[in-house]
């Protein structure tokens, strides 16, 4: 493994899981070199991996500067960033706005990572499409969708009157599923206005549009 950069980042070319910390990683300057596992091929499984991730699953993260500490889960990986390497808190809050920032970091976790990774499975991977399962995440996206809508209806960011690591951890599911494994119908725009309008702002970012012009350069290379 190169130790040439700062940080060596395992992730996965499409996975959104894997795209949320290199967001960081940009947003506060950190060099990192990324390594991507091949999950056709099982990768993600291999000893060669799970020696960094017992989960097997991405994405994991090596600081070679702070004696290659290895985090797996990340919104772990976030939280230590910021608080080991955001020390002007351009992307973080302190106080007691550090634990709301926590908060929506384990609401993104709990309840926007699984069900919006259900609905994409069922909607747009699965052979097999039950009509009940795919009513039941597609529901529970658009109930996530309305928790972060009565927030942001009434305030521009989640925490502290800016952006923060609780805005930008929610942008690669969001960005992954609301298009896609909603509904065919489904108006972003018209039924979370207020959610539609903070996305976009926070997809327009220079480091966002950096990552994700990466991450589309890779997929096009895979379609080849």
């Amino acid at each position: 493994m190169s130790h040439g950069k700062h940080f060596t980042l395992f992730g996965h070319k499409k996975a959104p899981n894997a795209w949320r910390v290199p967001i960081i990683l940009e947003e506060l300057g950190l060099s990192y070199e990324l390594v991507f596992l091949d999950f056709t091929k099982g990768e993600h499984k291999a000893p060669e991996y799970t020696k960094y991730n017992p989960n097997g699953r991405v994405p994991a993260i090596v600081d070679h500067k702070n004696d290659d500490l290895v985090l797996w889960e990340s919104d772990a990986i976030i939280t230590y960033l910021v608080d080991f390497y955001d020390p002007e808190h351009t992307i973080s809050v302190t106080g007691i706005d550090k634990y709301f920032q926590l908060q929506w970091l384990f609401f993104q976790a709990s309840g926007q990572g699984p069900p919006f990774g259900n609905a994409a499975w069922y909607a747009i991977f699965s052979p097999e499409k039950p009509p009940a399962v795919l009513a039941r995440f597609r529901a529970e996206v658009k109930r996530v969708l309305a928790v972060l809508e009565s927030v942001l209806a009434n305030q521009e960011w989640l925490v502290g009157g800016k952006v923060t690591v609780a805005d930008l951890s929610f942008i690669p599911w969001n960005n992954f599923v609301i298009p896609d494994a909603v509904e065919p119908d489904f108006d972003f725009e018209k039924e979370f206005p207020a959610t539609a309008a903070w996305h976009k702002k926070l997809f327009e970012r220079p480091t966002v549009q950096k990552v994700y012009a990466l991450r589309a350069e890779l997929i096009a290379s895979m379609n080849k």
